[in-house]
């Protein structure tokens, strides 16, 4: 009777900490959104969060709302040190209750901590519209509609040109480049090996940029 109880006290323990895990990934969740909005305002003004936002006479500049950027950018500053102190209450509100079921955190605790992360701070830059079957491309896990985070070292804050990618994957024949893609509401991490196959060039894929369809 006495292990009974207990277990049923570890069984609300375990109850609550998960409740209080969920209801962080809310708070997570609601700051992502009004981190999202708060970019739509910077980009709608065609600007970042380094851009100056005076002329080089020193006055405000006439092309954008000076106001509505400097309250955007001041705002996501604050979120975003909120989101990160909420990512350390979530870390360890995960490592609770891996510990009440008794099981090993660390990596699980560790990908989903890496996937938020990667969700908040790389905006899609590619779209893939074309896999062909057999290829490199296939090979690694790549399909069509997944949204391009990062492709090696190029991700949507240096990406200028398509060009940027052939460039990079012929410099990487044969040599595997990291790559992550947004799936659905998952980020997925890939090793792509560029390299001669039946087909042609070095992917057998296609991408587009990600300005020209809808984001």
């Amino acid at each position: 009777m006495h292990l009974m109880n207990g277990k049923m006290v570890d069984d609300m323990e375990l109850q609550e900490a998960k409740d209080k895990v969920l209801q962080l990934m809310k708070d997570k969740d609601k700051i992502e959104s009004e981190l999202k909005a708060l970019k739509e305002i910077l980009d709608a003004n065609r600007v970042g969060m380094d851009e100056n936002l005076v002329d080089s006479e020193g006055y405000p500049r006439q092309d954008i709302d000076v106001f509505q950027v400097r309250h955007a950018r001041h705002k996501i500053i604050c979120l975003r040190n909120d989101h990160t102190a909420l990512m350390n209450k979530i870390e360890e509100g995960l490592h609770k209750v891996h510990a009440l079921a008794g099981n090993e955190p660390e990596r699980s605790v560790a990908a989903a901590t890496s996937s938020i992360q990667d969700s908040l701070q790389l905006e899609p830059f590619l779209r893939v519209n074309l896999v062909t079957h057999g290829s490199p491309a296939e090979l690694a896990g790549i399909q069509v509609e997944d949204l391009i985070l990062k492709f090696g070292g190029i991700d949507y804050q240096n990406f200028k040109s398509l060009k940027d990618i052939g460039s990079l994957v012929t410099s990487s024949e044969n040599m595997p480049i990291e790559i992550k893609v947004k799936r659905g509401s998952n980020i997925v991490s890939l090793t792509l090996v560029p390299h001669r196959w039946s087909g042609n060039g070095l992917l057998g894929c296609n991408v587009m940029s990600i300005e020209t369809v809808e984001r």
